[in-house]
């Protein structure tokens, strides 16, 4: 027998629901989660330090972001919260995840700009002025690999992504390899062992 892994995409473990508290930009969030999802325990500490060291879109922001593997939705409620003008697509994978996003978001008056769906049913044309991520580097290199360059070819030419990785886990080589791609990649954060990584498309 095979324990579930947050990516899997139909969860069997019973939920035990539970409910975390985090404070991100000033503001308090208390939102559901439970198991077999990403960090169902607390708030992932990479996504606390992206969200801490990322600039977060502004008020006046618009545009379509991205939540690239939402989990259950944290990122997407601080985005969709703190950007009101903006509509806010948040993709995973596990079905289980995408059921807390959409909970999580309608219980803070944001269901009508987060989009919630799996990676297969954004539609082709969607491109995206941001994307944030606390990629799931447990899955392996390859389909890190492969996940990051389905994606960050979706940017809007004037757009931005920010992405947060353990050093341990491959902070540096992810570093260098999108660099070797033609990406534009500046660390612009290191904290508690994660690298914040500033992505956008070289200019000139």
């Amino acid at each position: 027998m095979t324990a579930d892994h947050y990516f899997s995409a139909e969860p069997a473990a019973p939920e035990n629901r539970s409910r975390i508290e985090f404070t991100a930009a000033g503001r308090a969030y208390a939102l559901t989660v439970a198991a077999g999802v990403f960090s169902a325990g607390r708030l992932d500490p990479g996504t606390a330090v992206l969200l801490r060291k990322a600039d977060l879109p502004t008020a006046d922001a618009g545009g379509t972001l991205l939540d690239l593997g939402c989990g259950y939705g944290p990122i997407a409620c601080v985005l969709a919260t703190e950007a009101p003008s903006a509509t806010v697509w948040a993709i995973d994978v596990n079905a289980r995840a995408r059921d807390l996003t959409t909970e999580n978001a309608a219980a803070l008056g944001l269901a009508g700009r987060v989009e919630v769906a799996s990676p297969d049913d954004v539609p082709g044309d969607v491109a995206f002025d941001q994307i944030w991520s606390n990629p799931p580097t447990h899955v392996g290199k390859a389909e890190l690999h492969a996940l990051l360059e389905r994606w960050l070819p979706r940017l809007k030419p004037e757009g931005v992504a920010w992405l947060v990785i353990n050093r341990n886990l491959g902070g540096d080589s992810l570093h260098t390899w999108l660099t070797s791609l033609g990406w534009d990649v500046a660390r612009t954060a290191s904290q508690r062992g994660f690298r914040v990584l500033r992505v956008t498309r070289k200019t000139g």
